[in-house]
């Protein structure tokens, strides 16, 4: 199906979506970018709004309703990244079983009419835009970050001085049970000398 692209990036998108929640702790959830600013997202609102959103444009724009709600009963961490993977789960089973023809039906997006596919594409957009704020927070904690798209300056810098792609997690199912048992992500290098930007 020429749509396929999609569903396989939904997929991994998925998974840098919860990577990145567990690389934040309990304690972190009322961090926002500046604590007397409420105009940037706590770490708590970032997921909350991921959750929400996400649930929104499936049910509403995509048609996909998972048929649960899309918070956690209680909010942790690790709630929430329970929650998300659950729902994120069934949804994409149910991008699995669509056709060439559901992608190309138009449907209401806000105010205009536009194919399941070009939602989609903005949906992950979305996503990934909400992600690197996230990514940012971590980096104002001066927390280490694991690879999401390539390397990262904590797993060697620039790809072109050899730097590695490390993912915290190679899936969603090791990354569910790596949480609920204190952690086991990927273990990162120690950092080289070499530029970690293109202008150290």
């Amino acid at each position: 199906m020429r749509y396929e692209f999609l569903i396989d990036s939904y997929e991994t998108e998925r998974l840098k979506v919860v990577s990145v929640w567990t690389m934040f702790r309990d304690g972190d959830l009322a961090f926002r970018p500046h604590p007397a600013d409420k105009r940037g997202r706590s770490v708590l609102e970032q997921m909350v709004h991921q959750c929400v959103s996400e649930n929104n444009w499936f049910r509403g724009m995509l048609g996909i309703d998972v048929n649960a709600p899309p918070l956690p009963e209680a909010e942790s961490r690790l709630t929430f990244i329970e929650r998300y993977a659950e729902d994120s789960r069934l949804r994409l089973e149910a991008l699995r079983r669509t056709i060439e023809g559901w992608w190309e039906e138009e449907v209401q997006f806000f105010d205009v009419r536009r194919t399941r596919a070009w939602v989609m594409v903005r949906r992950i957009a979305h996503t990934a835009h909400h992600r690197g704020q996230q990514m940012a927070m971590l980096r104002m904690l001066n927390r280490d970050l694991h690879s999401n798209y390539g390397p990262t300056a904590d797993t060697g810098g620039l790809a072109q001085n050899g730097a590695q792609v490390i993912y915290a997690y190679s899936n969603v199912e090791d990354l569910l049970e790596g949480e609920k048992n204190g952690g086991a992500k990927a273990r990162l290098p120690i950092r080289p000398d070499t530029p970690l930007t293109e202008r150290p």
